[in-house]
């Protein structure tokens, strides 16, 4: 019967007995598994998907113990050791290793591996020098963070040895440590001295004080953006007062907390992590304070924080099935009372997924547009300005506003329902006004625009003054998920956690959260997360940007090294006591910044 319940059938028998009477049936039953598999393939919110992702534990195969392979391919071997073994090596190791190969082979075999030699280390060579040492062959594709896909696809690219190519990329510096910005612009170098053009999209300083040209947009964003500020050498760049010039050249900064808050007292820890490259790392979180955790990239501060104490905590205040990395155990818990991961993942995956949506005001403002004497008159419910159901929505693009047009062997194509205009709702829907606007109008409104509008109605005007809070003043009520970049996705998140009632004992994970961050709105983001520990709460940052590390009460440096070299505490403390640690690459970069 529980193979039945799990794996479901066509034919499943139940007996039972009834008013004295004994029943049998006959049913067909897909199995739970079954369920969930269907859950997570179809999932149309993300918050489905990860209802379904608690029930799935990716675990190494127990026929190939994770190698990918027959047990007959791994006869064979180079340098005693086989094909998995190699793979599984960080890839500053493997190209040590294959550097040194010929050693152990005799003339013919040197003969026959040569050329293949020669062309593996050549490539590997490219992905060292896109600062990629730390990760491995046989890492999945699903793992790689944005910035390391990236690189990863620059190295191809330099390994080509093409030239005149246009290259455009935006944000390579992503996940990307200080001390290895200078191996990527050396890349990216290397691309236009063979004779190739590089375009680039990125905030961080090194990468633009190092290009050759700077052009700038602005002055604001959204609405009040897309017009080219300046343009220039940065040399010259730098001498115009723009919001971006006047960062770089030190006109405007950051300025760095005279005192540094030493929390409540109470201290989170955890012991014995292991997972990965952690090697018996113990880790303690003062309480009530903001925290980065930094080091280089690889260096395992993902394993420590994303896949090892966040399952822990998630598990013990939400009853997830997720599974943390190994650890001893931990201590503190009974100090706080939730946790709250904010990522950049989208917040939806279809059109009809929006701000307004995803921080639930728009059920006050359908709410509202339904108690109008218009909608009264006409019948209208909540769920006639709903663009979710049938009723009051486009029939022909289903309250979307885009079709979309399948092109075949080209990518997709979306354009404006032909029916609404990109307004969502029938006709008769529209005609509802409240203060002389229709429910499509108020989706059109900014952030910005939408606060002043209902800055009478408190319960619909603090959940959007969140987003005008966070930096996000620029982008519409009803924008598309599927058009947010992953900073304004984590964002948005991050605006509805703020509006929601808290007991000052949360603890906020983020990682990288300055992912297309201006300088500018790096500044509102740190205030709304001081903002956050104000209130007693602790805000746990993964981050490699020192405007924000310099910033923080409390660092925890991972390192010294990424991979198998990494994985141990090299530093913690104040950023000023962190600056002063030898073998802390952060500590090293953070004494510029605190001077």
């Amino acid at each position: 019967m529980l193979h039945a319940i799990l794996h479901g059938g066509d034919e499943i028998k139940v007996d039972m007995t009834w008013g004295g009477e004994e029943w049998s049936y006959d049913m067909a039953f897909d199995g739970l598994i079954n369920v969930l598999k269907r859950q997570y393939a179809d999932a149309t919110s993300e918050k489905a998907r990860q209802w379904a992702e608690d029930f799935i534990a990716i675990v190494p195969c127990p026929d190939c113990e994770g190698t990918r392979l027959k047990k007959e391919s791994l006869w064979f071997k180079i340098a005693e050791r086989n094909i998995a073994e190699l793979a599984q090596m960080d890839l500053s190791e493997l190209y040590s290793t294959l550097e040194k190969v010929d050693e152990q082979m005799s003339e013919r075999q040197r003969a026959i591996a040569k050329d293949v030699l020669k062309e593996i280390r050549f490539r590997l060579k490219f992905l060292l020098q896109v600062g990629l040492d730390y990760l491995a062959l046989d890492r999945p594709a699903r793992s790689l963070s944005g910035g390391e896909g990236q690189r990863i696809r620059l190295a191809t690219q330099i390994g080509s040895q093409l030239t005149g190519i246009t290259y455009i990329l935006d944000e390579p510096s992503i996940g990307l440590h200080q001390r290895d910005n200078h191996r990527l612009i050396e890349a990216l170098k290397n691309l236009r001295d063979i004779g190739n053009t590089v375009l680039v999209v990125e905030h961080d300083r090194d990468i633009m004080l190092e290009s050759d040209y700077l052009i700038d947009l602005g002055p604001g964003a959204g609405k009040h953006g897309g017009q080219i500020v300046d343009i220039g050498k940065p040399a010259d760049f730098l001498k115009n007062p723009t919001a971006t010039s006047d960062y770089l050249a030190g006109r405007s900064k950051l300025e760095i907390p005279k005192v540094r808050r030493k929390g409540n007292g109470h201290w989170l820890e955890l012991e014995g992590c292991t997972g990965h490259n952690l090697k018996e790392v113990t880790l303690r979180i003062p309480l009530g304070t903001f925290v980065c955790i930094t080091g280089v990239s690889g260096s395992g501060k993902s394993s420590l924080i994303n896949e090892t104490l966040y399952p822990i905590l998630q598990s013990h205040f939400h009853n997830s099935l997720k599974r943390p990395l190994k650890y001893q155990k931990i201590n503190g818990l009974d100090h706080l009372d939730k946790v709250i991961e904010i990522d950049q993942s989208a917040i939806g995956r279809t059109p009809r997924s929006n701000p307004a949506t995803y921080t639930n005001v728009f059920g006050d403002i359908r709410k509202l547009f339904a108690d109008t004497p218009e909608a009264k008159i006409r019948g209208y419910a909540n769920g006639r300005f709903s663009f979710n159901v049938k009723g009051g929505r486009c029939d022909v693009c289903e309250g979307a506003g885009l079709r979309t047009i399948e092109m075949n062997f080209l990518p997709d194509v979306q354009v404006h329902c032909e029916r609404c205009q990109g307004r969502r709702y029938n006709r008769e829907t529209l005609e509802v006004l409240y203060k002389g606007k229709s429910i499509s109008d108020v989706l059109d409104m900014t952030i910005n625009e939408a606060a002043e509008f209902f800055q009478p109605i408190p319960n619909i005007y603090r959940r959007i003054k969140t987003l005008q809070d966070v930096g996000l003043g620029y982008i519409t009520l009803g924008q598309q998920a599927t058009t947010l970049s992953g900073g304004e996705a984590q964002r948005v998140k991050l605006a509805e956690e703020l509006s929601k009632k808290d007991t000052g004992r949360t603890i906020y994970i983020l990682d990288e959260p300055t992912t297309g961050l201006h300088f500018e709105d790096i500044r509102q983001l740190l205030a709304v997360l001081n903002k956050l520990v104000e209130k007693g709460n602790t805000v746990i940052v993964i981050e490699h940007n020192l405007d924000v590390v310099k910033m923080a009460d409390h660092i925890i440096d991972v390192g010294p090294e990424g991979g198998f070299r990494g994985g141990k505490i090299v530093a913690e403390g104040t950023p000023e006591e962190v600056a002063k640690v030898d073998g802390s690459w952060t500590g090293m970069f953070l004494k510029g910044e605190l001077t």
